[in-house]
Order: structure tokens, then C-alpha cells, then sequence
């Protein structure tokens, strides 16, 4: 989500002095309202991967959304879009028993991709019947996809940091309340009046639950705030099975300190 411009502090971008510091890429790429891809995720970082190792560097690929990291480093092949045909798809998933009806389509379309894709994952299930109905091929011709682990497309070494869940939820709640503080329902505020948000964009955690309330001509108040903390932690469970399924990962492991784990993270660099 820092691909957008104007989502800064419920992205917790880096400021200018960390970019100045260090060149960060794919940040501020897209307006708020235009729709952001994996498939452009994949080429633009791609690109910039080997941009960096062109200048003799390395580059450091940071981020926590399972599909978005294994779109960079492995062979995952990206069918096209069509965005009207998923919007149609996304509306018939949000009727009453819409996600059941639509896995139930997609079990007998597609037997091998449904036994891979979660029965309550709507956004999965609705991509897989798009790309049949675009391609006329079964979802699952197009690979294994993320439940592969096998060569990356380039060399990397990839490391987790491990918490224990009491010390993210506490961490997670700190935050949300630091982003509340330094303005983040004037952040949204000021996008949904200057342009929107897109149908991307308002996937964000944080940024969908405030633009359902400005929308609707509230205030953002406390339970508003809860229910971003609330998410933030399903969305942290969800990172920590999805990432935990890797057997490529080193997991580090820290009480309550992140920065503890340099040292060992450190003796595993390969320069």
C-alpha cells in the first residue's frame, strides 16, 4: 500500500530523511484512486532488484503480504485482468451465501484449485473464476503458485522475525494509537475529498474502516479505532500461518525487542 501517494501514515511509510538515507523503490508510484496489481508489483520490483544489483548493491526486500513477496521471488505466473468481470464476481460474493455459491462453482470448474484455496477467502476465489472465464484454462493450469516452495527466481535469503503474540497485539494497539494521534482520520479525510480511494487502495486496513465512516458523515471515534487494532491483529495471525508454511525462512526470534535479532540476522548475510 505505499505504492499510493497520500497513504503515509496508515502505511507507516518511511519520511524523507530514511529515503534520503537509503533509496527506497515502488514508494509513491500510483494515485490513491487507480487500481494496483500483483502482476505490477512483480515487474516494477523486479526491475529494481536488478537496477540495485547493477550498482554492485543489494537489495533488502521488506514487507509482510505473503502473495506480494512470492510474486517477486518465485516463478509465479500472473494471468491478465479483467477488472470488470471481478467487479461482477466481487458483487455476487457479497449476497448471502455468495462465497459458498461461488466455491461451489469453482470446486466443480476447477476441483485441483479449489482443494488449494481457503472457502472463506473471497478475493482468491473470485480471481481464480475471473481467470478461467478470461482464459478458458483451469486456474490450477497456471502452477502450483504459492503453495510451491521451491528455487527462487534470482538468489535471496529470506528471514522472519518472530514475537510472541502478546508483545505484537500490545505493539500493534501502540501503533494504531500513534497513527490516530499524528492525524491519520485528516490523512484520509483529505484523500477521500481530494480523489477517492480505490478499490486497492481501500483494501488497506485502516483506511477502509475511516473512509466507511467519513463516507457516511461520522466522526471516527473510539470503536472505529478498535476495530482497526482488532483487524490489524487478524491480518498479523494470517501473516504469521501464511509465512510460517515456508520452509526457505530463517525465523528470528526475539522477546520483545526486534532490533536483538541484528546480530544473528547479520551472521547470515551473504555479501
Amino acid at each position: 500500500m505505499q505504492v499510493y501517494r497520500g497513504l503515509d501514515i496508515g502505511t507507516a511509510k518511511p519520511d524523507l530523511p530514511a529515503r534520503r538515507a537509503v533509496p527506497h523503490h515502488l514508494i509513491d508510484v500510483a494515485a490513491a484512486d487507480t487500481d494496483w496489481s500483483v502482476a505490477r508489483t512483480q515487474t516494477l520490483a523486479r526491475a529494481a532488484v536488478a537496477d540495485i544489483e547493477t550498482r554492485g548493491r543489494r537489495a533488502l526486500l521488506v514487507g509482510g503480504t505473503g502473495l506480494y513477496v512470492q510474486a517477486v521471488v518465485d516463478d509465479l505466473r500472473l494471468p491478465g485482468e479483467d477488472l470488470a468481470l471481478r467487479a461482477e464476481l466481487e458483487t455476487r460474493t457479497q449476497q448471502p451465501g455468495g462465497i459458498a455459491a461461488a466455491y461451489r462453482e469453482l470446486s466443480a470448474r476447477d476441483p485441483l484449485a479449489a482443494s488449494r484455496i481457503d472457502p472463506h477467502n473471497a478475493r482468491r476465489i473470485v480471481r481464480a473464476l475471473e481467470v478461467m472465464e478470461l482464459t478458458g484454462a483451469p486456474f490450477s493450469s497456471f502452477g502450483e503458485g504459492v503453495t510451491a516452495y521451491g528455487p527462487t527466481v534470482f538468489p535471496v535469503s529470506i528471514a522472519g522475525v518472530w514475537l510472541p503474540r502478546h508483545v505484537l497485539g500490545h505493539r500493534i494497539a501502540a501503533r494504531v494509537d500513534v497513527m490516530r494521534r499524528n492525524g491519520f482520520s485528516e490523512e484520509v479525510q483529505a484523500v477521500v475529498t481530494a480523489s477517492g480511494l480505490s478499490r486497492t487502495a481501500r483494501q488497506a486496513i485502516g483506511y477502509h474502516e475511516l473512509a466507511e465512516v467519513i463516507e457516511g458523515g461520522h466522526e471516527p471515534d473510539d470503536a472505529t479505532f478498535d476495530t482497526i487494532t482488532r483487524r490489524t491483529r487478524s491480518l498479523a495471525r494470517r501473516q504469521r500461518m501464511w509465512f510460517r508454511r515456508d520452509p526457505r525462512i530463517t525465523w528470528h526470534a526475539t522477546r520483545d525487542n526486534p532490533c536483538l535479532i541484528i546480530g544473528a540476522l547479520l551472521a547470515t548475510w551473504s555479501l
